[in-house]
This record gives structure tokens, C-alpha cells and sequence, in this order.
């Protein structure tokens, strides 16, 4: 594949990407995305043959990593309060600085109709579950079981992405940092309490 082509491709599997997070799935069509991205009409069928629905998962799919790669850049502090403090400032401040406009593609795909394409709430599923181990992979390595460093795992994904929602719905970042500051707490009181049959930070 030419430059060009490779060019063309990943400039508008990005294009889908910002458009979900700032419109929708309903509001994502090849149109808005040729328009945005300026890739050539003919190259939507070269690049996907299939369509509109091909697009979208694979923009789902490019959002689930760049996310998921902010979670491990995250992850790399020492300390998982701190890491998972840092989580959600990285989404505080994609909202202020996109102005409340910039929420999450994944959520966009996973809470819209799709009878015609029904993959893409799996794959949303599945970045959904990514995002989870990996925040459960960072808890267990602290002493935390298995059992419950999953179940904190969903409920950290579940309240960034509602308190994302609800910024974006009032235009404040308050939902966002009360969210976080019950998950400080509730962290720091989690590990503070562990079972001393549990182990400590594991290498």
C-alpha cells in the first residue's frame, strides 16, 4: 500500500474516531467523515469494503488503544492512588480542553441503536473489558484479589464514563473531580484495609 493509500486510511479512521466522541454514531456518516478527514470519495470502498459499519469498528477500535494506552501510561506510577488520580485528570482535561465537546467514542457507539451492525457493541464490549483488566492487573499487583480488583476495575471505567457525560451535559468539570475524589478515598481507605493475608505491591 502506497503512503498515499496508508495516508488516506488512517486519516479517516482518526476523522470517524473525533466524530464519534463529539457527535455520536448516528451523526458519524461517510459523508461527515470524507468531509472531515478531505480523503477522496472513492477511496471509502478501497479502504473499507465494508462501508460505513467497517469504519466505525475500526475507529472504535483506534479509540480503545489510544485509550487504553493513557490507562497504562497511568499505571506506571508507583503508588495506584496516584495512578488512578492521574486517569481521570487525563479525562478532566480532554474535556476543558475541547470545551465540554470531546466525550468518549466508545460510549457514543455503545449507547446508540445499532440493529444493522450489531459488532459494534461488541467491540465496544470489548475495549469496555480491556480498559477494565487493565486497571484490575494494576490492583492485584498491590495486594488486592483477583475478585475485587475487577469489580474496581468496572466501577472506575463506569464512573469516568458517567461523569464524563454529565460534564459535557452541565458544562463543568465538577462531576468529574467529585467522582474522582470519592475514588481517592475510596482507594486509599480499599488498600489501607486490606486483609493482612493478602500481600503487599507485588515486583
Amino acid at each position: 500500500m502506497s503512503p498515499r493509500k496508508r495516508d488516506s486510511r488512517g486519516r479517516m479512521t482518526l476523522s470517524a474516531a473525533v466524530l464519534l466522541r463529539e457527535y455520536g454514531a448516528n451523526a458519524t456518516s461517510v459523508d461527515r467523515v470524507l468531509a472531515h478527514s478531505g480523503a477522496p470519495r472513492g477511496s471509502v470502498y478501497h479502504h473499507f469494503p465494508g462501508g460505513r459499519t467497517q469504519l466505525i469498528d475500526e475507529a472504535v477500535a483506534l479509540a480503545g488503544d489510544f485509550i487504553a494506552g493513557l490507562i497504562n501510561a497511568a499505571m506506571q506510577a508507583d503508588d495506584p492512588v496516584e495512578a488512578v488520580d492521574a486517569f481521570f485528570a487525563l479525562w478532566r482535561d480532554r474535556l476543558v480542553e475541547s470545551g465540554f465537546r470531546a466525550g468518549c467514542p466508545i460510549v457514543a457507539v455503545a449507547v446508540e441503536t445499532n440493529d444493522d451492525a450489531p459488532q459494534l457493541a461488541l467491540s465496544a464490549a470489548a475495549v469496555f473489558a480491556r480498559w477494565q483488566e487493565a486497571l484490575a492487573g494494576l490492583f492485584v499487583r498491590h495486594g488486592l484479589t483477583e475478585e475485587r480488583s475487577r469489580r474496581l476495575g468496572a466501577f472506575i471505567i463506569a464512573a469516568v464514563e458517567g461523569a464524563v457525560i454529565m460534564c459535557r451535559a452541565e458544562q463543568s468539570t465538577a462531576p468529574i473531580e467529585a467522582a474522582a475524589a470519592e475514588i481517592h478515598d475510596l482507594l486509599l481507605h480499599t488498600l489501607r484495609d486490606r486483609p493482612s493475608t493478602e500481600p503487599g505491591p507485588r515486583p
